[in-house]
């Protein structure tokens, strides 16, 4: 590693197996570097998934101004992500946060040995799961009852007319919470059954928002693998008898909402 590279860590397995290392050899990481496996100085496991990045672009203060730039960020995730995933279908990760950067690879060593231990207890935990998401939406303009869609009432002022068709659409939307509220009940009994751990995400607005209509809900669940296909299928039919409510499911993914993560150590920078 050159003066001019920091090194970049994307999660930490347990041992260092061929087809771990031989995938890893394929991949191409952040800033297009080769992804590379770290071991510990003292002991042999756990290893960490490390590949090198210019330092230029990630020293703290580069690192923070380059986190407001949507596209750059999207990016580093979406090569960060990839990487992870990758290796998640050879073997269990516990991926590390976006932007986890260190000195050079003795700070990583050093990290591994120092945190053998809480490495080791998530994996387990982790071991035979995988994550799925879940996100409720609420269209956007609730259609109201189609007896709106009548003349107005010539015994109606146009004021009154304008009043009675908003109150109606608010009904309509209320309607359209209160049923969101009985999908999500459904969905919490459905979890109860197949998942294992629930995380709540802040529900996705503006230029985060992947679909149409408003999402109420977008939770992660850490459910056994044998448990997928029937967790997927029930919480599809969850808005059945529902109008106006759409439903998705995505995943399975590495378990990144449910992994243990290790604070940055100083000289490091890492995003929020």
């Amino acid at each position: 590693m050159s003066d001019a590279s920091l090194t970049y860590a994307y999660a930490v397995a347990r041992d260092r197996t061929p087809a771990l290392a031989a995938e890893a050899g394929t991949l191409t990481g952040v800033a297009g570097a080769p992804v590379r496996l770290l071991t510990p100085d003292r002991t042999t496991t756990p290893v960490a998934v490390v590949s090198h990045v210019p330092a230029e672009d990630f020293h703290e203060a580069a690192l923070h101004r380059h986190l407001e730039d949507l596209g750059w960020l999207e990016a580093l995730a979406r090569a960060h992500h990839g990487v992870i995933e990758a290796l998640a279908a050879h073997t269990t990760v516990l991926p590390l946060r976006l932007a986890t950067v260190y000195l050079d690879d003795d700070r990583v060593r050093a990290m591994l040995d120092d945190n053998q231990k809480l490495f080791f207890d998530g994996l387990e935990r982790l071991r035979g799961h995988v994550e799925l998401g879940v996100k409720l939406y609420v269209e956007a303009e609730p259609r109201p009852p189609a007896a709106t869609d009548a003349p107005p009432d010539p015994a109606l002022s146009p004021g009154r007319a304008y009043l009675r068709r908003r109150r109606t659409e608010q009904d309509a939307r209320h309607d359209a919470h209160r049923a969101a509220e009985e999908a999500a009940q459904r969905i919490a009994v459905i979890a109860r059954a197949h998942a294992v751990q629930w995380a709540r995400h802040r529900v996705q607005e503006g230029e985060l928002a992947t679909g149409p209509g408003q999402n109420v809900v977008n939770d992660a669940y850490l459910v056994p693998a044998d448990h997928v296909r029937a967790f997927r299928e029930e919480t599809m039919h969850a808005t059945d008898g529902l109008p106006g409510l759409r439903v998705d499911v995505t995943g399975p993914w590495a378990p990144y909402s449910f992994a243990t993560l290790t604070p940055p150590e100083p000289g490091t920078a890492s995003a929020p």
